[in-house]
């Protein structure tokens, strides 16, 4: 110990070793094909490779491209400083706190650009549990890779010379379909709890297992997440969500303890049958459309998420006399205060929602000219989708459901035919129904001693 302190003070400590260098495959070994690289991204990089830097693809992108599948998003990974990428672009824009990264832009197509990072040094900021606040530290391509989180994003694709570089068996990994951190799994955690929610993701995305000592201390680490600033954590569950794999990576999340805190009482609904039913429904439709490529509205998936919950704070106000539609503002308001504790529910998702909920009730009434104007609205599809999955979980009638099908199928003189039919509306109150058949007067009972005896409800 003694001799550890005076090297230390020294100078002399002994460091670790240094990583060795990569394993390089040419094109025959890694089988990338080029023919599934955004051009942008294979642009961003010959511009910086002619100005004299560096430049790889790197991360889910390179992942993406060793399993055949074309990326989403591309990032670059370079020896050029922030300020370096940005002189050499026109639409190129600084943004983050924690570590500066250069959005390039070509059109609506986004290149994020990062400067290789560094080893974290002593002086780094971190909070009390560990996580960093921020490290601007810059490095070599050998201390990046050891940043990066999962073994198999921590590949380097130079699409000039077609070669990857593999600093940790990534390859070996990809192939064994396994995920495997960085580093020591607790320390790792701890420096960014969201590693927790993406290796989740990744697993149930890609049918991957994760490395037995990778999963160890997830459990241990779940409360973490707690401190987690809330726009971080939004981000990452839309990720989750909008993944094509919502519901396995829902009941990952749930396995591995990390469901807790997310959504506010979205873990006490998932073990209830009506709330559970929904839910599954919910996201099994989100992941069938996202494989299909269709478009799916993140107001539409959170609105189905928080349902049970405002259904039942609707009930609620409805018992003491509220009529549907205030009363469903009102648990919405509710739900909403609750949930935005957690989440950074952006404001277009926030109206997406109440657009969707506010229209249930109105769906379920179906009178007069009502329904012309409803299926002119803008959510009104949202809505009617929204409405479906009630009537698939047996919350209202399928009759309800079934008529709207009908309508919006149906030519003038059929949707004349549908208004017709006569029906009973379980949103519309008791006390509205009376009016229109005339003031009832009050009676009273024959004799006040008569046992049982009641008043007409007013």
């Amino acid at each position: 110990m003694i001799k550890k302190i005076i090297r230390k003070i020294l100078g002399r400590e002994k460091k670790a070793p240094p990583l060795s260098h990569p394993a390089v495959l040419q094109r025959k070994e890694h089988g990338i094909d080029p023919r599934l690289l955004s051009s942008n991204a294979a642009r961003v990089i010959h511009i910086l490779e002619k100005a004299g830097y560096e430049a790889y693809i790197v991360g889910g992108a390179v992942r993406d491209l060793l399993l055949g599948i074309q990326p989403k998003d591309f990032d670059v990974a370079t020896n050029a400083t922030p300020e370096q990428v940005r002189r050499l672009f026109r639409r190129a824009f600084l943004i983050g706190r924690r570590f500066q990264i250069v959005h390039v832009m070509f059109g609506h197509d986004l290149i994020e650009v990062t400067t290789f990072r560094g080893t974290t040094s002593a002086s780094a900021i971190k909070d009390e549990a560990g996580r960093l606040l921020r490290d601007n530290t810059f490095g070599t391509q050998q201390e990046d890779a050891l940043r990066r989180d999962f073994t198999v994003n921590a590949m380097y694709y130079n699409p000039t010379h077609q070669t990857l570089h593999d600093f940790h068996g990534g390859t070996g990994d990809l192939k064994k379909r396994v995920l495997r951190i960085i580093g020591d799994p607790a320390e790792r955690f701890r420096e960014d709890p969201v590693r927790m929610l993406r290796i989740v993701r990744f697993a149930a995305k890609l049918d991957f297992t994760i490395d037995p000592d990778t999963r160890k201390p997830i459990p241990l680490l779940a409360p973490l997440i707690n401190n987690v600033p809330s726009a971080r954590l939004f981000d990452e569950m839309l990720k989750l969500l909008m993944s094509g794999h919502a519901m396995a990576c829902l009941q990952e999340l749930r396995h591995q303890g990390l469901h807790h805190g997310l959504l506010p009482l979205l873990d006490v609904v998932l073990e209830q049958p009506k709330g559970a039913r929904f839910v599954e429904l919910a996201l099994g439709r989100t992941d069938q459309r996202i494989r299909e490529e269709k478009p799916v509205s993140p107001g539409f998936i959170f609105a189905a998420l928080l349902w049970t919950q405002v259904s039942e704070k609707w009930e609620q106000y409805r018992s003491r006399g509220e009529y549907p539609i205030p009363a469903l503002h009102s648990a919405a308001n509710d739900i909403f205060e609750t949930q935005t504790e957690k989440l950074a529910l952006q404001r277009r998702i926030i109206s997406d929602m109440r657009d969707i909920w506010a229209l249930q009730p109105r769906l379920e009434r179906r009178t007069g000219r009502t329904a012309y104007k409803l299926i002119e609205h803008d959510r009104f599809r949202a809505a009617y989708d929204f409405l479906l999955l009630r009537c698939e979980a047996g919350e209202i009638d399928p009759e309800i459901g079934e008529w709207w099908t009908r309508f919006i199928n149906a030519d003038g003189p059929t949707r004349e035919e549908l208004l017709k039919i006569k029906f009973n509306s379980a949103s519309e109150p008791a006390k509205r129904k009376r009016k229109r058949g005339g003031t009832r007067r009050r009676q009273k009972p024959a004799s006040s001693n008569t046992p049982g005896s009641i008043e007409p409800a007013a």
